[in-house]
């Protein structure tokens, strides 16, 4: 029998990343469009943001379907028999990583409520985390208002705006302005009603989110360009920290939050270094050149003597190939990733489990033996994937090792809409000492990339940089009820 504590390790071996909780798309046109093939393409474009549940909303003659469950993209849409009820003019669509909530079905997006008469009138799809939403929840339940998730600050968003359209005569700007002087935290939600849709972010901009359009009348939100890109859409621009799109079949407006609309944008740095597709923009920027400038910067900083130059795949091959054309090493795709592996894999014996990083990531040997090696990751979370790859590459023959992370050390949990260990199991807060840590992961050098040279390759100083410095762009809220 596998114990919880053998569960918990196995977790921490294939999960020794940050995760984002989420990818969120959306597309409204005045006429019909083939909305089930949109939403498949756009979602499986945002796949990587969320690979435990997803799930979309229609909005067809007037009605609002949702359908949902868990599983990834491809998966989830071969079981839909009935494609043709999921033709409409709109829909909106979410790719789930859990934190708050944890996985029940109950806490699969889109979220949606009804009318006294049992018809789906909104739906919303959310990507980021709330710091107040437990006390929220708790006054809205003592206003009567129930509650359909066993925990979502998603659904929290839903039943304010809910409460607000019915306030202000479904005036649905009014309604998310007044919501959003409740809420506190990152945010970015494209909301769906029976004649619109509308998309928001929070007013420090910290999770993405921006638009484009498919034709002149059709438009589309996504976390990241890819998602614009898949559908063959053309990207526009991002919203704005504090902006508000609606959009119905006449027209498309613009408006800000009314409160707190004087906050600084601070977008995640993370999505630069990890989170986001390679050939997404965010915030205009592209997240390949970041990556590759972030492996230039890393020889800078430390340069070393060495044979050949490998990357993590997927996310530090690009900073791996900028090290190599810094220091003229040549780079080499030796280690060859297995993409077939589900979060769920239980190996239930010991000298098993101890195997399992072969599973993930098997080095070519004969580009290893003998040989000095420079391998970059893009970043060291809890250190247990980087000793168990060290130890591999020991085993091949490596006559050197030097690790190199692409980010700064992770020094605190991210509580705005990531997925994070507690600090007690981030190894850069254990272990302040670079030697101490290259002790334990058994290489022979360690370097992390500086905050001065991140700040200096993303071009500015507004963004979030949390887990590299505690310190946040919203302060943290007692969440307890």
């Amino acid at each position: 029998m596998i114990s919880k504590l053998d569960i918990s390790n196995l977790k921490n071996y294939f999960n020794d990343k940050f995760h984002d909780e989420c990818g969120i798309f959306g597309i409204f046109s005045p006429q019909k469009v083939d909305t089930l093939s949109l939403i498949q393409f756009g979602l499986f474009a945002l796949q990587h943001r969320g690979q435990e549940a997803c799930g979309f909303s229609v909005l067809r003659d007037g009605y609002i379907i949702t359908h949902k469950n868990e599983g990834l993209v491809l998966d989830f849409f071969k079981k839909i028999s009935n494609s043709a009820c999921y033709h409409g003019n709109s829909v909106i669509g979410h790719t789930r990583y859990s934190t708050e909530g944890g996985q029940s079905k109950k806490n699969i997006q889109p979220f949606f409520g009804e009318n006294i008469d049992g018809r789906t009138t909104i739906s919303i799809v959310h990507n980021g985390n709330l710091i107040n939403a437990h006390h929220i929840r708790k006054r809205l339940e003592l206003e009567g208002i129930n509650f359909i998730s066993e925990y979502s600050d998603s659904e929290v968003i839903l039943r304010l705006i809910q409460k607000y359209l019915l306030e202000f005569n479904n005036n649905l700007e009014k309604s998310i302005q007044k919501t959003t002087i409740d809420i506190t935290g990152a945010y970015s939600v494209i909301v769906l009603v029976n004649n619109k849709i509308a998309a928001f972010r929070d007013p420090n901009g910290i999770r993405p989110l921006c638009y484009g359009m498919l034709n002149e009348k059709t438009y589309i939100f996504s976390s990241e360009t890819c998602g614009i890109d898949s559908v063959g859409g053309i990207f526009i621009r991002d919203l704005f920290p504090g902006e508000i799109i609606i959009v119905d079949k006449d027209s498309i407006q613009f408006s800000m939050l009314k409160e707190k609309r004087h906050t600084k944008k601070r977008i995640c740095s993370f999505e630069y270094i990890y989170f986001s597709r390679p050939d997404s923009l965010i915030e205009n920027i592209n997240v390949y050149e970041i990556r590759e400038k972030s492996g230039v910067k890393l020889y800078e900083q430390h340069p070393v003597e060495a044979d050949v130059v490998i990357g993590v795949p997927d996310s530090g091959v690009p900073a791996a190939i900028g090290y190599s054309k810094a220091s003229g090493i040549p780079f080499k795709p030796i280690l060859i990733k297995n993409k077939y592996i589900g979060r769920s894999f239980i190996l239930p014996k010991q000298e098993i489990r101890e195997k399992m990083v072969n599973l993930k990531l098997n080095p070519i040997l004969d580009e290893i033996r003998k040989k000095r090696i420079v391998i970059i990751d893009d970043s060291i979370v809890r250190g247990t994937t980087s000793r168990r790859l060290v130890y591999v590459l020991r085993k091949a023959g490596a006559k050197e090792i030097h690790f190199r992370s692409a980010s700064p050390p992770i020094i605190a949990p991210c509580y705005l809409g990531v997925d994070t260990p507690s600090k007690k199991d981030l190894i850069s807060y254990n272990h302040v000492n670079k030697k101490k840590i290259a002790e334990i992961l058994n290489v022979d050098s360690l370097e992390f990339l500086s905050m001065d040279n991140l700040i200096s390759i993303l071009g500015s100083i507004h963004y979030c940089f949390g887990c590299f410095t505690g310190n946040y762009p919203v302060k943290k809220y007692n969440n307890k009820l």
